[in-house]
């Protein structure tokens, strides 16, 4: 490689249902990635050191902070963000539980706190107050003191349940 040549690798992932093939640098993180590359913002950067959970996505269906992550790791995987929960319009249970239970203020770490909870409940459909609380100690929210995502978690859950048996 010439000198001052950025070395690139190719990656195939699937973002939300979409296939997407790109040419990347070696150290972009899945985050920068999801945003600059895709357009994807909702995976928000908070602390860029895995300690927050603001930018939390599922990647084959375990929940990873995409700051940590780089892209090259992510190669053949499927990635989920919060922009692929709404279909059609219609918010996801999840995000429809959030919003009753006004389980956001400001909003900054709710994509990370919604797909962490995702990921909560399809582990544990019959999940408990105290399970939601426990799962959810990974990512940080300063505004709302939890106690209504908790209650959006056990809410969404059994929306969730209730939707499979119809």
């Amino acid at each position: 490689m010439n000198q001052g040549q950025t070395e690139r690798h190719s990656v195939s992932l699937t973002v939300n249902d979409r296939a997407v093939e790109a040419e990347v640098e070696p150290r972009l993180s899945l985050a920068d990635f999801l945003r600059r590359h895709l357009d994807l913002v909702g995976t928000h950067l908070g602390c860029e050191q895995g300690a927050c959970g603001a930018c939390t996505v599922l990647v084959d269906g375990q929940s990873v902070r995409a700051c940590l992550m780089l892209t090259v790791q992510a190669d053949g995987t499927t990635v989920e963000t919060v922009e692929g929960l709404a279909t059609n319009g219609e918010l996801h249970p999840v995000q429809e539980a959030f919003r009753t239970k006004q389980g956001l203020q400001c909003g900054f770490c709710t994509p990370g706190m919604l797909m962490r909870s995702l990921e909560l409940i399809r582990d544990n459909r019959g999940i408990t107050a105290e399970q939601a609380r426990e799962g959810l100690a990974s990512n940080m929210c300063r505004c709302t003191g939890y106690q209504y995502i908790v209650e959006a978690v056990v809410e969404a859950a059994s929306n969730m349940d209730t939707e499979v048996n119809q």
